[in-house]
Order: structure tokens, then sequence, then C-alpha cells
């Protein structure tokens, strides 16, 4: 049984096509919570193209009733305007991506190599300090996993961008075992185990046969498009359900 944690990165992303604040970020996410979300994550990219830093002390301050039963996790690069965020709202969850701040989208996990150990170390320290757990973005190989501990981290976040694709043509059987591989490992080395990108109606069900003790998977894209259709409110409660009965 994992938590689901909606993404309103494309709701924020539609809302800045206009500036009329249609639609609400702070609607839809108290939507989210009431259809079944057990937390809501954000990526506060620093060319707002989708949050804005407003949005994430308005979505804390939203919150806050429900916290910590209700996680907020925030995704960000390793710098000093993330911590500076993360000390202003303290979340529950603060996950790393190692791409650039500038970067389409987070598509590559940290191999955590001299140089991005060097960054990733003493940032994690400080979120610690702030109370918060500490995710990595990883690829699915189990190579990167003993170099978790040592970082000072609490958990992976596996990339599942890569076994979508393959699901898409019906060829995703290697990739899913990687990430079954990896989350094993992860869980052998006393880590939390979360997944995320691309994730959808489709894929979850062998994902959790692959990985039924995972975490939580944090689900934005998808579930928006999706949302689209059922509207957003059943969309969020099929894919919590999803993501508790694989």
């Amino acid at each position: 049984m994992a938590r689901l944690s909606v993404n309103l990165n494309k709701i924020a992303l539609l809302r800045n096509s206009r500036r009329t604040g249609v639609p609400d970020i702070a609607r839809f996410a108290r939507i989210a919570l009431d259809s079944g979300a057990e937390g809501l994550t954000v990526h506060p990219r620093p060319d707002e193209r989708h949050i804005r830093g407003s949005d994430v002390t308005l979505i804390a301050d939203l919150m806050r009733p429900v916290r910590p039963a209700k996680e907020f996790n925030i995704e960000g690069y390793p710098e000093d305007r993330l911590l500076a965020i993360l000390r202003a709202v303290r979340p529950e969850q603060c996950t790393l991506v190692p791409d650039a701040p500038d970067a389409f989208t987070s598509e590559e996990g940290w191999k955590l190599d001299n140089r991005q150990t060097s960054l990733a170390v003493p940032f994690i320290a400080h979120a610690k300090a702030l109370g918060c757990r500490v995710i990595l973005f990883v690829d699915p190989d189990p190579a990167v996993i003993p170099k978790i501990r040592p970082s000072g981290a609490d958990g992976v976040e596996i990339y599942t961008g890569s076994y979508a694709a393959a699901f898409r043509e019906g060829s995703h059987a290697a990739w899913l075992r990687a990430i079954g591989d990896t989350a094993r490992a992860a869980a052998d080395a006393g880590l939390v185990v979360n997944a995320g990108h691309d994730l959808n109606l489709h894929n979850i069900p062998p994902l959790m046969d692959a990985v039924p003790f995972l975490a939580e998977a944090s689900i934005g894209h998808e579930l928006t498009a999706d949302a689209l259709e059922m509207g957003f409110g059943p969309a969020v409660a099929a894919y919590a359900k999803a993501l508790r009965i694989g």
C-alpha cells in the first residue's frame, strides 16, 4: 500500500498561461486532499514556470490542519534558494533532484560521484536539521544504493519514466526488474522507497506487484491528463485506489 502524493505542477503550469489565477491552485490542492491524496508535491523551479514561491507558502498554510498525517513534499535542486524555502515552510519531505534548475523535467537520478556527493551531502545535513525527511531521486540501478545511506539521505525515489515509456510499447519487463531490484536493495539498506515519473492507472498495478512495499508515489502529469476526462477529484481517487491495491 503506497501513499499518493499529488504533484500540483501541471495545475500551476495551466494557471500561468493566463493572468486570471485560473485554475486556483488552492482549490485543486483541497480537492486532492479531500479525494484521497495523502500528500502534495511541488517543484518550485527558479524560473517559476509552474509552481511559484507564493504557491509553496499558500499550500503549506492550507495543509497545516492535516499535517503531518498528510505530508508536504518539496522537490528541487540542492541550492540556497531551495534551502530557504525548506526553512520557511518545514515540509515533511524534501526530494532532491540532480538536474540543473532550468532542466525541462527531472529524468536522471543521482550517481553520487565525487562532485555530486560534495553538493548533496552538506545540503542533506541542513535539510535534516530542519526536520525534513530527505529523499534522493535515483535511476532504477541497484549499484547506486550503497551510496545513499553514507550521504545521510533517508530514502530514494526511483525514476519510473523509462519503465513507463517501455510499458507503452509492451517491452517493460527489464525496466520493471531493474526497479524491483533497486527497491529491494534500498529496503534491505533500511531506506524509504518512493517512485515517480509518468506513472498512470495502467502501469501502476505491475509496479505495485513488483514493489509491494513502495512507500509513496508522486504523480502529477498523467493524473492531470486523466482528470481532463474523469474530473480532478475522481482521478485522484482512482490513483489513490490503484496504489492501495496494485
